[in-house]
């Protein structure tokens, strides 16, 4: 359960770094998720930045349009 929660948060933060570097807020990054199909409210967003509820396959899809980098780029540091 413990690795879990690491791997869950490890996600989160690659998720905080990429939407950093891309310059935007949760608000504003949910509303181009929005725009893509994914109904996603900010508080909900913060909860996968925080590790506290898992990304659905369809945002990740999403946010690798808009960041346009790899599927790599979310599990950066995750021990396999």
């Amino acid at each position: 359960m413990e690795q879990k929660l690491r791997r869950d948060r490890c996600i989160g933060d690659n998720l905080r770094v990429l939407r950093d570097n891309y310059g935007i807020s949760q608000e504003r990054l949910c509303v181009e998720l929005q725009r893509m199909g994914c109904d996603i409210a900010r508080s909900c967003y913060a909860k996968y930045e925080s590790g506290e509820l898992n990304v659905r396959i369809s945002v990740l899809i999403a946010l690798r349009k808009i960041y346009d980098c790899s599927f790599d780029d979310f599990f950066k540091g995750l021990e396999i």
